[in-house]
């Protein structure tokens, strides 16, 4: 069975499904998820959204603070840009159902966390996410033109190479048709045809043997976007999370420790009780996360310490448990009280500030294909996010992708599903190979968390790239001579992105933001972001 639509949207998270309510009364609307809908990121987030909703606060502020962060590779255009939408968006959900927190004198009640100057974090308890997914979930399948397919894994872009049995050689003029999918409940493979197709397939962070991320978060819509001709820009700029729980000898997801944890009165300490950020930076413990977490990494490697703590001080029991029930009720399970004891932490990988690059609709090279939420590279977080600015940017840009797609819908003309080719899948599955290279996904994680992490050197990022061009060039063999399946499909967009994670950090002669080489200490006078394209 094959699928057309008006709107195809790749992934289910906030920013798909923001994307998916926009355009819905304009056309059809083709949601797909190679999980079930909920198993996302955004499920995951705690934190909040950051936004100006205080008199005391300022857009300016608001901006500067970003800035701040993203360490001068900010697009500061797109910055405003999210910046003084973030009011009109929190209205959005608000309207929709999300049930944030509101103070007795019926406003917003907002926290502060790392690099924000003022309380701007607008949360739903320390389960922001989580009751922001339900509300655009609900909404999405109540809507007749939306149709959701859980467990269709998109395997390649269709442009214009396959309308031309792929003799087409113009990069410069590539347009994208839809997608070729693989049902993972039925072993079938489909075509999607659609007038736009938007990525917004989420990050990277299960790529490494620890990650604050949902498993299979592993940059799918980058991978399948590079392969086509699409840029990806600034893929070294990998964010960890300096608070996740630590939990000895467990590797995967590891619970997150929010953010707003640090604004609720949360010290960074080591074994000793002392303050690990004290004269690090003016804002202590509040200091961006990119600095937080290279200062706990230090103190682990310096120490041989598995892990530092973080201690919520000055507030009551009460208080704590009726900011973070989740967190509380987690950390309890594992024998820890935060209402006073130390909460054991570890850096894990978290967020990509790099993308598939965009312009400031979330086009990107190809003709009508966008790209949303944390799988794009707006320019916006620059070398490192500013804490509770991802979920804006995504509501911000899924909105800005539907106004382009919607106003432009009418001058698009498919070719006829007939005249783009079946997915060939003639192959067999050689199982003894198969047994082989399946070690490949724990391979890739160990090497990007050893050679690939917080701190860097041109030596280890050199071994990381020989090591991951030999899995890439045995997965792109083993991948062409046998039967695709959900593994082999995961294992070849790790290596791609993986890959390219590190190709981008070689080429980056400077320690920035989130990307520090112990061989490039200091900033370079130039600034400029690190592009890639794929040569055909």
């Amino acid at each position: 069975m094959n699928y057309q639509t008006d709107f195809l949207v790749v992934g289910s998270g906030i920013a798909g499904l923001s994307y998916a309510l926009h355009v819905a009364d304009y056309g059809y609307v083709t949601v797909i998820t190679k999980n079930k809908v909920e198993e996302c990121d955004t499920v995951l987030a705690q934190g909040g959204i950051a936004a100006k909703l205080n008199a005391n606060d300022s857009f300016e502020s608001h901006v500067e603070d970003t800035l701040k962060a993203g360490d001068g590779l900010c697009y500061k255009e797109g910055v405003e840009l999210i910046v003084k939408n973030a009011p009109k968006e929190i209205k959005w959900l608000y309207d929709l159902g999300v049930p944030f927190n509101i103070t007795e004198n019926k406003e917003f009640d907002l926290g502060r966390e790392g690099g924000h100057s003022f309380n701007r974090i607008v949360h739903a308890g320390d389960i922001t996410g989580e009751n922001i997914e339900k509300v655009l979930y609900k909404q999405a399948i109540e809507h007749p033109n939306i149709r959701i397919l859980e467990h269709f894994y998109a395997i390649d872009l269709i442009t214009d190479y396959h309308l031309h049995d792929y003799s087409y050689r113009n990069i410069d003029n590539i347009s994208c048709y839809g997608v070729y999918v693989y049902n993972i409940n039925t072993k079938k493979i489909h075509k999607i045809i659609s007038k736009f197709t938007i990525l917004a397939t989420g990050g990277i962070g299960d790529l490494y043997k620890y990650t604050t991320n949902w498993e299979g978060t592993i940059g799918d819509g980058i991978a399948i976007a590079f392969r086509a001709g699409a840029e990806v820009m600034n893929l070294e700029f990998v964010q960890f999370h300096p608070t996740a729980f630590y939990e000895k000898e467990k590797e995967g997801r590891i619970f997150l420790i929010s953010e707003a944890v640090r604004g609720f009165g949360g010290k960074i300490i080591d074994h000793n009780g002392n303050d690990l950020m004290e004269n690090v930076h003016p804002l202590g413990s509040l200091a961006p996360r990119d600095i937080v977490a290279r200062t706990i990494d230090k103190y682990l490697k310096k120490t041989g310490y598995d892990n530092a703590f973080i201690k919520i001080e000055n507030r009551t029991k009460k208080e704590i448990i009726n900011r973070f029930p989740k967190i509380y009720s987690y950390c309890l399970s594992k024998g820890v009280d935060i209402t006073k004891d130390p909460i054991p932490i570890v850096p894990a990988a978290h967020y990509l500030c790099g993308g598939i690059k965009t312009d400031l609709w979330g086009k990107t090279k190809i003709r009508n294909l966008f790209a949303i939420g944390e799988t794009a590279a707006t320019g916006v977080h620059g070398a490192n996010r500013l804490a509770s600015n991802s979920l804006l940017e995504a509501l911000v840009f899924a909105e800005r992708a539907a106004q382009y797609t919607i106003e432009k819908i009418k001058e698009i003309k498919l070719p006829s599903i007939f005249n783009i080719p079946d997915w060939r899948d003639n192959n067999t599955f050689n199982i003894e190979e198969w047994i082989l290279i399946k070690h490949d996904e724990d391979d890739i994680k160990g090497i990007m968390w050893d050679y690939v992490g917080i701190v860097r050197s041109n030596e280890r990022l050199e071994k990381a790239l020989a090591r991951l061009q030999l899995i890439l060039n045995e997965l792109n063999e083993f991948y062409k001579k046998t039967k695709i399946n959900c593994e082999i499909l995961q294992l070849r967009n790790m290596a791609t992105v993986a890959h390219l994670i590190v190709q981008s950090a070689l080429s980056r002669k400077e320690s920035r933001g989130l990307h520090f080489n112990i061989d490039y200490p200091y900033k370079s006078k130039k600034i400029k972001n690190t592009i890639i394209s794929k040569q055909f």
